[in-house]
């Protein structure tokens, strides 16, 4: 296509200026060829006058005189009395000769000058004529370039773009050339890109976040299922375990729904007054025996009987993922403490461990980032939970580690729910 744009636009440069600069050449030959005889005739006929004048007055014609007032002519003037006077060199007889004749006063002139002196001052202006219109073929062939690579450019990265698409590298380019009909494809390609994008990661993020997501809630319900098995010769303890397993199911089941918000990229969670106390002794209670079998305990301390806006399910598996994190790279006893802070209910979740490795304290919480074995997806999630809820997860020291989940008070929230009621004052 850039071949094919470059030849026809030659072509139609070509072709208008060799219609335009031939003829031009032709006009400027017939121009200087009759100006330089209209010259002569002039020429002649002031010398006409000049001699008459000196007749007149009884004097001769000077030939040195004429020769100097006109260069490069010969010149014959025959007198009324039939005498000749010349002056000029006379031209080489084998050169072609421009010649003019005039008569008056009895007074004959023959002016003649080499022909070779026109066709220089012609092929100099012909010269003039072929060099611009060799600089008019420059000029369409550099404009050919510019635009053949302007129109076929684009279509290449287009072409590059749409082959991205299909190989599954969904990143739009954000590349305008400046045609509006291509921006146009590029726009529309761009916006496809971004859906398609949004689609993959929302797919690939659903299949690591669910499976992240439900091993805490399936380790849990696994060993509450193991215990009844141990406990089923007492139907006291058998009934205990197994409301501790159907919460844990029931809580598995808000965390699938959770995800598949996340997916459909709606909220992930509905905040409500929820009381902190419930919240972490069910933690507690189910968390406990795992850390007791490794030598550990976990502790809770700090205010009691506080009230955070929250989704229960979220902060519970916030402080499930805080737990578990502990429990793979940290170290001693678990600590769990509540309070308020600056307009905001805290709980933090610390151990005795040798904390975050140096290096990754301010990308602690990025996806995929991890200090260990893990998969890097636990923080990144339960900072998402607590973003959605309208909270924010905090690493607060680094070594060892502590994390804080600061919540909005439950009388903020009533608040701003009095005034939406109301309306503006």
């Amino acid at each position: 296509m850039r071949r094919r744009l470059l030849l026809s636009t030659l072509g139609v440069a070509v072709v208008a200026t060799l219609l335009l600069g031939v003829p031009l050449a032709f006009a400027v030959h017939g121009l200087i060829h009759k100006e330089a005889r209209e010259s002569l005739d002039r020429e002649a006929a002031s010398i006409i006058g000049g001699v008459a004048l000196n007749l007149d007055a009884g004097d001769e014609p000077a030939p040195d005189k004429i020769a100097r007032a006109f260069p490069g002519r010969h010149i014959v003037i025959t007198l009324p009395d039939g005498r000749v006077v010349t002056a000029g060199p006379r031209p080489a007889r084998r050169a072609a000769v421009l010649a003019a004749v005039q008569g008056g006063e009895g007074v004959r002139v023959r002016i003649e000058q080499p022909a070779a002196d026109v066709r220089a001052e012609a092929l100099r202006q012909i010269l003039l004529v072929g060099s611009l219109t060799a600089l008019g073929v420059a000029v369409a062939i550099g404009l050919a370039l510019l635009q053949s690579r302007r129109l076929t450019l684009p279509l290449l990265d287009l072409a590059e773009t749409a082959d991205r698409l299909g190989s599954g590298n969904a990143r739009p380019r954000r590349r305008r050339y400046g045609v509006p009909e291509v921006d146009r494809v590029a726009e529309v390609l761009d916006r496809s890109a971004v859906r398609i994008a949004d689609l993959l990661a929302a797919s690939r993020e659903f299949a690591s976040d669910a499976s992240h997501q439900l091993r805490t809630p399936l380790t849990a319900l696994t060993m509450r299922l193991e215990e009844m098995i141990e406990a089923a010769d007492y139907p006291d303890v058998v009934r205990e375990e197994g409301a501790a397993a159907i919460a844990q199911a029931e809580r598995l089941v808000a965390v699938v729904e959770q995800l598949l918000a996340r997916a459909r990229h709606d909220r992930t969670g509905d905040a409500v007054a929820a009381p902190l106390d419930r919240i972490l002794a069910q933690q507690i209670e189910e968390w406990r025996p795992i850390f007791r079998r490794s030598g550990r305990d976990i502790e809770i301390t700090g205010e009691p009987g506080l009230v955070g806006m929250t989704s229960p399910e979220g902060l519970s598996q916030i402080v499930a993922t805080l737990l578990d994190n502990s429990l793979v790279h940290g170290a001693g006893t678990v600590t769990i403490a509540t309070k308020i802070g600056a307009g905001s209910v805290v709980v933090e979740v610390g151990d005795q461990g040798g904390g975050v490795p140096p290096g990754l304290e301010a990308r602690i919480f990025e996806r995929s980032v991890s200090g260990g074995r893990g998969t890097g997806l636990g923080l990144y999630l339960a900072r998402s939970l607590a973003i959605a809820d309208g909270g924010r997860l905090e690493l607060l020291t680094a070594r060892p580690a502590a994390f804080g989940v600061f919540l909005r008070p439950a009388a903020d929230a009533r608040l701003a729910a009095a005034r939406v009621v109301s309306g503006p004052a």
